[in-house]
C-alpha cells in the first residue's frame, strides 16, 4: 500500500526546507558576502599575497597527502582483502583511528612527538629540521587525518569482487605487481577515484589539526581555512568570504563528482 499523497508531499517539503536552510542558504550567503563589494574587490582579496601563499600551501599539502594516501589506501586494501595474516583486525582499527580521534588531538600528538620539546625534538633540532610550525608538519597532520578515505572506499569493492581473477593471473605466471596493476586496479578504479575526491576535499578544508601544528605564521604556514579565520577575526568579512568561496567551490565540485561516480559505479561493472 502506498503512502498517502499528503504524507509524501509533507516529507518532501520538510526535506527541501532543511536543505534550503542548512545547505542552500549558507552556500548562497558565502557568495553574496564575497561579492558584496563587487567583482574587483573579490579578485583583489584573492590576489592578496598572504591569500595566494595560503592557496599555494593548501595545494602543496593536498598534492602530497592525497597521493600518499592513494598508495597507502590501495596497499592496505589489497593486503586486507587478498591475504590472511595475524593483526588484520588491528590494521583495520588503525585505519579507522583518524575518524575517532579529534583533529585537534591529532595535531597535539604531532607537537608532542616532533615539537622542540617533544619526544624527538632534540634529534630534529640537532639535524636542523623544521617540521612543527612549518609546511612538513602541516603535510604530516593532513596526511594522518585523511588517510582512511581511500582505503575505506577501495576495501569494500575489493572484498566484494573476490580474488578469482587474481588467482587465475597467478596461475598464468603473473607477478604480484603485474596482478595489482593489470587486474586489481582496473576493477577498483572508480572506488579509487571516489576516495581521491573525498580525500582531496578533506585535505584542502582541514582546520583543527593544521591549526595546531601550523603556528599561524602569516604568509608562510597558513592554509586557506586558517586564512579565512584570520581575515574574519580582523573584521575583513568581504575578504574572509572571498577566500571561503574557494573552499565552497571545491565542496560543490566534490559533491558533483561524488554523484557522477556513484552513478557510474551503479551502472558500470568493472
Amino acid at each position: 500500500m502506498k503512502d498517502p499523497t499528503w504524507l509524501r508531499l509533507l516529507l518532501i517539503g520538510v526535506a527541501l526546507t532543511f536543505l534550503a536552510l542548512f545547505v542552500g542558504l549558507p552556500v548562497v550567503t558565502v557568495f553574496v558576502e564575497a561579492f558584496r563589494n563587487g567583482a574587483r574587490a573579490y579578485l583583489d582579496a584573492i590576489k592578496e599575497p598572504e591569500t595566494l601563499s595560503a592557496i599555494k600551501l593548501t595545494l602543496l599539502t593536498a598534492g602530497i597527502s592525497v597521493p600518499a594516501n592513494v598508495v597507502f589506501g590501495i596497499a592496505a586494501s589489497w593486503l586486507i582483502a587478498k591475504f590472511r595474516f595475524p593483526g588484520k583486525s588491528f590494521l583495520l582499527t588503525l585505519i579507522d583511528l583518524p575518524f575517532s580521534v579529534s583533529p585537534v588531538i591529532a595535531g597535539l600528538i604531532f607537537v608532542l612527538l616532533l615539537g622542540a620539546r617533544g619526544v624527538f625534538g632534540p634529534f630534529i633540532e640537532a639535524h636542523d629540521w623544521h617540521i612543527i610550525f612549518a609546511p612538513p608538519g602541516i603535510i604530516l597532520a593532513t596526511t594522518f587525518i585523511t588517510f582512511p578515505f581511500v582505503a575505506r572506499e577501495v576495501l569494500p569493492i575489493m572484498q566484494e569482487l573476490g580474488s578469482d581473477e587474481e588467482e587465475q593471473a597467478l596461475t598464468l605466471g603473473a607477478r604480484g605487481w603485474q596482478i595489482l596493476l593489470r587486474v586489481t586496479l582496473p576493477k577498483v578504479r572508480w572506488g579509487v577515484l571516489y576516495g581521491v575526491i573525498l580525500c582531496n576535499a578533506r585535505a584542502m578544508g582541514e582546520f583543527g589539526a593544521v591549526s595546531v601544528v601550523s603556528g599561524h605564521v602569516r604568509g608562510e604556514t597558513n592554509t586557506i581555512p586558517l586564512q579565512v579565520e584570520i581575515l574574519y577575526n580582523e573584521y575583513n568579512f568581504s575578504g574572509a568570504f572571498a577566500v571561503a568561496s574557494i573552499l565552497t567551490i571545491v565542496a560543490l565540485l566534490t559533491l558533483v563528482a561524488k554523484k557522477l561516480i556513484e552513478l557510474r559505479i551503479r551502472t558500470h561493472k568493472p
